[in-house]
């Protein structure tokens, strides 16, 4: 297989915002939607890997990375509906789906709202609703956002991690390399206080049994922030869903990171076998 085109980084008018969109490869679209606090370049490297057979379209989320928060209301389906308009404007009529956290709580909304415009869905480490714990875990996570403190506010995202990864002498260089991608500027901070409150209003699951696109469901044995409880709720939730549950180390909410060897060509293997039609 040939190496696939990593296209020119742009920035796009959808809506009352400019959207940062970063594309890979060419054939059926691949629209990948971002986690709270994260920026299209965490996707580099699995998207040129899955741009082998498709048109893979990273961007970001209002107020995030290269894209602007403009002025309008914040939640999860406000987020859907920008997800929809970038759809619009790179004109793309139908597309797979891939949502990481908040991104699958983005995804869900999307296809509750647009049912035909997606050919199947990928959700990552997902929830439908909150319980106790993940409504404790989520507002722990989002104070220091909400107060301004970068340094603590990067530090207690170790949670997202495993144990055997937050122990091992890799994960400082690791550290090194992804904290570039992280918000820094007081907008993005103050956005970022708002992707968790999107995140701890989130609540489709009385809805989910309305998606119909073929759903492959990603959870994590290890995943504090979404645990595995909430990704089996889902599955068991939406008609016809396939759940696959990581176990052992690295299987944490970021196991498409620390497990990558399986994630990406499970993914892959996935959409090939739910092409458009």
């Amino acid at each position: 297989m040939s190496t696939p085109t990593t296209h020119p980084p742009r920035t796009l008018q959808v809506g009352d915002i400019a959207v940062a969109v970063q594309e890979y490869g060419e054939g059926e679209p691949l629209l990948v939607i971002n986690g709270t606090s994260q920026s299209l370049g965490f996707w580099g490297e699995m998207a040129e890997v899955w741009a082998g057979r498709h048109r893979v379209i990273t961007y970001d989320l209002r107020g995030m990375g290269g894209s602007e928060r403009g002025a309008d209301p914040f939640s999860v389906a406000s987020l859907a509906t920008d997800a929809l308009a970038l759809m619009d404007a790179l004109e793309v009529e139908r597309a797979h789906v891939l949502g990481y956290s908040l991104g699958g709580a983005i995804a869900q909304e999307l296809v509750l709202a647009a049912p035909e415009r997606v050919a199947s869905l990928v959700l990552y480490c997902t929830w439908a609703r909150t319980d106790g714990f993940q409504r404790a875990m989520l507002t722990g996570l989002a104070h220091p956002w909400r107060t301004g403190d970068l340094e603590a506010a990067l530090g207690v995202l170790g949670v997202a991690f495993s144990p055997q990864l937050l122990d091992s002498p890799e994960f400082g260089e690791l550290i090194g390399q992804v904290l570039p991608l992280f918000p820094s500027t007081p907008e993005q901070i103050r956005t970022c206080a708002e992707q968790w409150d999107a995140d701890l209003a989130h609540d489709t699951l009385d809805r989910l049994g309305q998606i119909t696109a073929p759903t492959l469901v990603v959870a994590g044995e290890q995943d504090l922030l979404t645990p595995p409880w909430h990704g089996r709720q889902v599955a068991e939730a939406i008609p016809g869903a396939r759940l696959e549950m990581f176990t052992g180390p690295g299987s944490s909410h970021a196991l498409g990171m620390e497990r990558a060897e399986e994630f990406v060509p499970l993914v892959a293997e996935f959409l090939g076998q739910h092409a458009l039609r």
